[in-house]
């Protein structure tokens, strides 16, 4: 066997896959904070107790934050130094999501003017 095999199979074995797929605990308190974090918006629609700002803001903050849980305890996404490059690739998957919507925005908000008869 050549050198390189043998280092690779030794880091293949001595590699705990629980440090990438996290634990039960950390799955399970992702999984309830979600569900809270789905359950408070419900509730608040459902119930019609408060005003529709307040109902629009506060569903608007728990999705925010339903999406940091989803972040932090299903994909794993740290400020560690192994998630440093995931951590990039996120924040430029979100940057050109956010240049398509808003150019779209754009050219159909100019559009609609160009198209109204005068």
């Amino acid at each position: 066997m050549s050198q390189s095999f043998k280092k690779r199979k030794k880091y293949l074995t001595n590699y705990s896959y629980t440090a990438i797929l996290g634990s039960t605990k950390s799955y399970l308190t992702g999984f309830i904070l979600s569900l809270i974090l789905t359950i408070i918006p419900f509730w608040i629609v459902i119930s019609n107790t408060v005003s529709r700002q307040i109902t629009i803001i506060v569903v608007s903050f728990m999705a925010i934050i339903q999406i940091f849980v989803h972040l932090v305890y299903f994909l794993h996404i740290n400020n560690s130094a192994k998630e440093y490059l995931n951590l990039i690739a996120l924040v430029f998957t979100a940057l050109i999501i956010t240049i398509i919507i808003i150019g779209s925005l754009w050219i159909m908000y100019h559009l609609n003017i160009n198209m109204v008869a005068c």
